[in-house]
């Protein structure tokens, strides 16, 4: 039975095990040989990162051809409308071509924790949250969705990817699960 790592990536920290000049890395929060990251997550991006050491599980979460659903929580610079969520739901052109539909909406402050080093605020400009949930996997694609809307990221959280979630976990903290 395969075991899956149910990882919280804390912001700053390098989705790998290999050292890479100063920046933090997996091997700073866990000790796993064998296992590998199923998926990328931004340097700096947080939340859920899946680990395994079963390379068809690891195929089967991060291949696009089995369409994992990825959801985030995204806090973005402006109070979010109605017609940036629409585009983001009918699919956004990027220099890259045209995103999928995502499903799109506006949510409350999620209760996590806070972030190190905290986002820039500007007391003029207020911040809104949403919900992101995409079943492609280009690079800094919420992040240039949300721009291209007109409403940049400050922080971007994944929470939950195809049946795994977060759940309560800390960042650095993981759970081991088998599939």
């Amino acid at each position: 039975m395969p075991a899956l790592i149910i990882f919280n990536k804390p912001f700053n920290v390098l989705s790998q095990f290999k050292a890479s000049g100063d920046k933090a890395t997996l091997k700073n929060y866990l000790s796993l040989p064998g296992y590998h990251s199923a998926g990328r997550l931004d340097y700096d991006s947080e939340g859920l990162l899946l680990l395994t050491d079963d390379g068809k599980l690891q195929h089967r979460i991060a291949h696009p051809e089995h369409k994992e659903s990825k959801s985030y929580w995204v806090q973005v610079e402006g109070e979010i409308d109605d017609r940036a969520l629409q585009a983001l739901r009918k699919g956004v052109p990027l220099n890259d071509g045209i995103t999928l539909p995502a499903e799109a909406s506006r949510i409350p402050a999620p209760a996590i924790w806070d972030r190190e080093p905290p986002i820039r605020v500007r007391k003029q400009i207020p911040t809104s949250w949403l919900e992101l949930s995409i079943n492609e996997g280009r690079n800094r694609q919420v992040r240039r969705m949300t721009a291209a809307v007109g409403f940049p990221t400050l922080r971007l959280i994944r929470h939950r990817v195809g049946e795994w979630s977060l759940g309560d976990l800390k960042p650095g903290e993981h759970r081991i699960t088998y599939t």
